[in-house]
């Protein structure tokens, strides 16, 4: 009987080469040395780990490999090359890794100074693709461009450079690329929308940018679409992308006002005060002159009104458009009686993000149901007129394709009509983000009983909407309709206590936005209580808890998600939740006890990877883990990932040893400014290399 090792070596290999997963990768190799062997000669992308400083550990078996990303190495943050803590000497750390890595043409690494760029594009002069990473504060005793002059003088290959991560000045680029028009030309991808930009790019420099870079296929820039700021981005601006760059494909123009993950005024009607300088008649040429597009990203901050027609001419102008993102345009789609209009035309789109429009209905979304048939993901935020109605409509349309769903800050949608608004893809939906917005089922929220006949109560029919719609579309509905409630043991399963409840069949990932002080307990009976295969949840908690009262409860809620069995992974951010790190004043709980409150429970979940953002002080920059949070983290003991966005010290991480098969813990400052001061008890490179000695020293089971 022949056995895969019978499989000639050649044609494993191919196979090998076939797997881009890491994961599966990695399982692979286990399994007997030949495999593992195989593996080492076909993987061509690696992420190191570990210290710097320890040359021995540097890996030599992988000489296929062309992509290398060093932006991890520890201690993250510090830098790589010239540290002056550092013993090993820059320029033999950077030759011992060519000579371990001598293929690659793709690098990622942390660039805390000028200094690691140099010498490290001095190992591989042939350097086709570079991201560069930095979340510390650029000096200004640097000279303007520093950053770039080498990597564009030696790199004559260079065709994608990724700064979306990379803090610099946006006076530095534009010089350089000029100086350099032989690079400068050969640029393809070209990432600039870096979120810790305060203005982004002005007019000018975005113009002198795609001049200089006249091949690019893919340009991503976060500017300024306010006329009250000099420079800012208006119609003059969008025809010189256009005919500068007539290549593009991928296209992400956004306001930096967009770029921060901050949940707007529930109250603002989605309209601004000021209006963006951009015309119907230069969105038209605009789309004219790209006519390659397959994806469009144009998030404007500002008013950009009446645009129904333009965004037809998207469909005849941009026929390969795939994806598209509007932010603050108004008009999208008029939905007059039963003539398509608008975005509604856009059939190609398999994904579209509909943000802060003032005035889109229920009629607009049916409309876009019925154009764009093809969507696979819909993201709608900051749209107040739109309904459960309208949405679950939309659902019912594209009930065939569509599986990623975002519905936020809308003011008509809380949690439990954001569910019940999807009902009709339940069942092959797999990516969602809802707002925590109760409206009163926290009074509900330990109840376990929800029964059938409460579910089907609560849903109003959408048939009325459709009728408006003539009378094929009720036809089809009501057809569809039938379908659906004939087939209710389908949908619902009973439960031990006797209750019938919705099954989320295929959802695997769940995004939650929730205000400061509010409860995670309700979630379940608002309609998420049998999911068997979500496997990552992501909280975002936000609010500003200085002036709150105690809350009524001792925890936020975690311990709500053990019913979820394959839950395995979490990203818990609070970020946007802004107290007093230090001491606070008479009667209001400092960040620490709001940590115990967030992280109480959390222990009861089998967390294999967690991602935590600790709360911060906005007015002394201080993001750290409190001795609480520490604790509570310890308990969740079947961790094996755990990433720490922010500081701590190093006597609180050492609880953390207690996870018995902990294998992966880094602390990283990836915010913008980075805390700057290394000598502190937090931020010590010492500190956290004697952290990760005690990690490694440990003996894993498995």
């Amino acid at each position: 009987m022949a056995t895969i090792n019978d499989i000639p070596d050649v044609i494993l290999s191919n196979i090998f080469a076939s797997i881009s997963d890491t994961r599966t990768r990695n399982s692979l190799s286990l399994v007997s040395r030949k495999f593992m062997l195989l593996d080492r000669a076909t993987r061509v992308s690696l992420t190191l780990r570990g210290n710097a400083r320890d040359l021995f550990m540097i890996p030599t078996c992988f000489r296929s490999v062309t992509d290398l990303d060093l932006s991890f190495l520890s201690p993250w943050g510090h830098s790589l090359l010239s540290s002056p803590l550092s013993d090993t000497d820059p320029q033999l750390l950077a030759h011992r890794l060519r000579v371990a890595f001598p293929a690659v043409t793709s690098l990622t690494v942390y660039a805390r100074s000028p200094l690691t760029i140099k010498i490290l594009v001095q190992q591989w002069p042939g350097l086709k693709r570079v991201k560069l990473v930095r979340w510390h504060q650029r000096l200004a005793s640097w000279p303007i461009g520093e950053d770039f002059v080498c990597l564009l003088e030696q790199c004559e290959n260079l065709n994608w450079l990724d700064l979306s991560t990379f803090y610099y000045w946006t006076e530095d680029l534009p010089p350089v690329l000029q100086a350099c028009p032989k690079v400068s030309a050969s640029l393809v991808h070209l990432n600039l929308l870096t979120t810790s930009f305060a203005e982004g790019f002005k007019s000018q420099e975005i113009k002198e940018i795609t001049t200089a870079c006249p091949n690019l296929n893919n340009f991503l820039v976060a500017c300024n679409f306010d006329p009250r700021y000099i420079g800012f981005v208006g119609d003059e601006t969008l025809l010189a992308v256009a005919n500068n760059c007539p290549k593009l494909t991928l296209l992400h123009l956004a306001d930096t006002s967009s770029l921060t993950d901050v949940r707007g005024d529930p109250d603002n009607e989605g309209f601004t005060s000021e209006d963006a300088m951009i015309t119907k008649g230069t969105l038209v040429e605009f789309f004219s002159g790209l006519p390659l597009l397959q994806e469009l990203v144009l998030d404007v901050g500002r008013n950009v009104r009446d645009t129904s027609m333009a965004l037809e001419m998207l469909n005849s102008k941009c026929k390969d458009l795939r994806v598209l993102k509007l932010g603050q345009f108004h008009g999208i789609c008029l939905a007059n009686e039963s003539q398509l209009d608008g975005i509604a035309l856009c059939s190609g789109l398999e994904e579209l993000s509909i943000k802060n429009c003032g005035d889109l209905t229920d009629m607009g979304l049916i409309a876009i149901g019925r154009g764009c048939s093809k969507l696979s993901r819909f993201e709608v935020q900051g749209c107040k007129r739109i309904t459960e109605k309208g949405l679950r409509t939309m659902a019912c349309l594209l009930r065939n394709t569509l599986v990623k769903v975002k519905i936020s800050c809308c003011k008509n949608l809380d949690a439990a009509a954001s569910l019940r608004s999807v009902e009709p893809i339940r069942d092959r939906i797999q990516w969602l983000h809802i707002d925590c917005v109760w409206n009163g089922w926290e009074e509900i929220g330990n109840s376990e009983q929800v029964g059938l006949s409460f579910w089907h109560n609560q849903v109003e029919e959408p048939s009325s909407l459709f009728s408006l719609m003539g009378s094929e579309y009720d036809h089809e509905m009501r057809r569809k309709k039938c379908k659906y409630s004939s087939d209710v043991s389908d949908g619902y399963i009973l439960e031990n206590n006797g209750f019938w409840c919705k099954k989320w069949d295929r959802l695997q990932y769940l995004s939650l936005w929730i205000g400061v002080g509010e409860l995670l307990t309700p979630l379940p009976a608002a309609g998420l209580l049998n999911c068997p295969n979500l496997e990552e949840i992501r909280i975002k908690v936000e609010g500003d808890c200085r002036g709150r009262s105690k809350p009524s409860e001792r925890a936020f809620g975690l311990s709500s998600l053990a019913l979820y069995p394959r839950l395995s992974k979490m990203q818990l951010d609070c970020s946007e939740t802004i107290g007093y790190a230090l001491t606070a004043p008479s009667g209001q709980m400092d960040l620490s006890l709001w940590e115990r409150f967030f992280l109480n429970g959390i222990g009861e979940l089998r967390l294999s990877e967690l991602d935590y953002w600790p709360p911060q002080d906005r007015d002394v920059n201080h993001r750290s883990l409190s001795l609480p949070a520490a604790g509570l983290l310890a308990e969740c003991l079947e961790l094996r990932k755990l990433f720490i966005h922010g500081t701590a010290h190093e006597h609180f991480m050492m609880f953390l040893l207690k996870i018995p098969n902990l294998r992966d813990v880094q602390l990283r400052e990836d915010y913008y400014p980075a805390p700057e001061n290394d000598m502190s008890t937090e931020m010590r490179a010492g500190s956290c290399s004697r952290f990760e000695a005690a990690l490694n020293r440990r003996h894993i089971l498995d």
